[in-house]
């Protein structure tokens, strides 16, 4: 009895994806937040998170001290299971050189 050989392909080989590294200008920044805002208006979650993504790809240390945080603090209230205040998040986002806006639906 002959066995048979199967040619399988190669296994594919994945990395981890940091969208932080994508957002280099203030001008993709601000589109990225601004997209989460509107996909996903009622995702606090989400929407911190993405702060938190700016900030890392800000520097988190910088993020932190020019909002007045300790970068643990901010990790800690941008990161998954985080619930910032909302005068957290107005001190990252004006750290972060972003500005929310209201806008009627």
């Amino acid at each position: 009895m002959q066995k048979t050989v199967t040619n399988l392909p190669p296994k594919t080989k994945t990395v981890a994806y940091d969208v932080s590294e994508q957002l280099r200008t203030p001008e993709e920044m601000a589109a990225y937040l601004d997209a989460w805002l509107m996909e996903a208006p009622d995702d606090a979650a989400g929407i911190a998170r993405a702060l938190g993504d700016i900030a890392r790809a800000k520097g988190m240390t910088q993020v932190a001290r020019d909002a007045g945080l300790s970068r643990e603090s901010l990790y800690k209230a941008l990161g998954e299971n985080g619930n910032p205040s909302f005068a957290t998040i107005l001190k990252v986002a004006n750290a972060l050189g972003l500005r929310l806006h209201a806008q009627a639906t």
